[in-house]
């Protein structure tokens, strides 16, 4: 059984790690056409990044330090702790994407859209690589709801831990996800 146990607990993690290295190689692929398309003639360089983006930075990155400290708390069995750490990494993502929907607001009133004539093909791919992110990231709030209803219903503990850390894992790659891509604009822009 403890065999069984250890296979099925490597597969997974081989499955999550495989998902990740997908998911990097989109935004590879889709940084590497920003930064060609960079030398368009029509490449706009006088658009004001939103200011909200730094904040959702913070806030992910705050996001993730509440999920490792849940993780710790679990490895010490302070399941009321776990939870309350589960629920502000939970709040905390939603605050992330507030600011992520209002920072596309701040570039609409500069009057940049995804597509129009008020669209610029820079503005653009920056619509494409926050959106794309932000699926991910609800992708990642899903998962983050399973394991703080899971965590409240007591299916976690000291020695039972594999759905805790596969989301904690794919959590902190969303961050790092996102940390890329702010630091990528901001250098790029």
């Amino acid at each position: 059984m403890k065999e069984n146990d250890t296979i099925n607990s490597k597969s997974k993690k081989m499955m999550l790690w495989a998902g990740m290295i997908s998911m990097t190689m989109t935004f590879a692929g889709l940084t590497s056409a920003y930064i060609v398309s960079s030398q368009r003639p029509d490449w706009n360089i006088e658009f004001n990044f939103p200011s909200l983006f730094y904040w959702s930075t913070i806030t992910i990155i705050l996001s993730s330090l509440t999920f490792r400290v849940s993780k710790e708390m679990l490895r010490k069995g302070e399941l009321q702790k776990v939870n309350l750490m589960l629920l502000s990494t939970l709040i905390l993502a939603v605050i992330f994407i507030v600011l992520q929907l209002n920072g596309f607001k701040q570039i609409i009133n500069q009057g940049y859209y995804f597509t129009g004539p008020e669209s610029s093909i820079s503005t653009s791919f920056i619509y494409i690589l926050v959106l794309l992110h932000l699926v991910h990231l609800l992708s990642g709030i899903i998962v983050l709801v399973v394991v703080l209803v899971n965590s409240l219903n007591g299916k976690y503990s000291t020695n039972k831990t594999l759905g805790f850390e596969l989301a904690e894992m794919f959590w902190h790659f969303l961050g790092f996800l996102w940390l890329f891509l702010f630091s990528f604009l901001i250098f790029n822009y």
